[in-house]
């Protein structure tokens, strides 16, 4: 691998690790995170007892997603991405992005319309990463790719 390839292989697996991290705490919590207290202006005991099975449902199933999609950019990047296959490029930032977009737009919302704080900074710095690691795969790609194959695709 070149140093491109390992320095973007390096950002997905730091992005992953995030996920991994994300997705641990979220499906083993047994009770809301703090900034779900400060939004809804409540602790976890005065919760009626459906609407705790329902917070801990989403919980878990953005745990499960998070893990979901880790397992999914590690296991493309151990395979398909180390044996240079070009869909393996995208594939991995967009599976990830999409988590991490869809993740920030609901933390944005309940940053916006409460009091909480939700935790964006990962979620913006495993966005970052991926986006760092899909520019570097770009310049592995063209540095990797000799100049007369390149000149043929345009």
């Amino acid at each position: 691998m070149q140093r491109y390839s390992r320095c973007s292989l390096a950002c997905h697996s730091l992005a992953a690790l995030i996920l991994v991290a994300f997705g641990v705490v979220y499906l083993s919590r047994s009770e809301f995170m703090p900034y779900h207290a400060a939004a809804m202006g409540s602790d976890w005991v005065s919760v009626d007892g459906g609407t705790q099975q329902v917070l801990l449902a989403l919980m878990r199933a953005l745990g499960g997603a998070c893990l979901g999609v880790a397992v999914l950019v590690g296991t493309l990047l151990w395979g398909p991405f180390r044996r240079g296959e070009r869909w393996a490029t995208l594939a991995i930032p967009m599976a990830g992005l999409l988590l991490c977009a869809t993740s920030l737009y609901a933390q944005l919302g309940v940053a916006l319309k409460t009091a909480a704080s939700p935790p964006m900074l990962p979620v913006l710095v495993a966005g970052a990463l991926l986006l760092v690691g899909l520019w570097l795969s770009w310049r592995w790609r063209r540095h990797h790719v000799p100049s007369s194959a390149r000149s043929d695709s345009r």
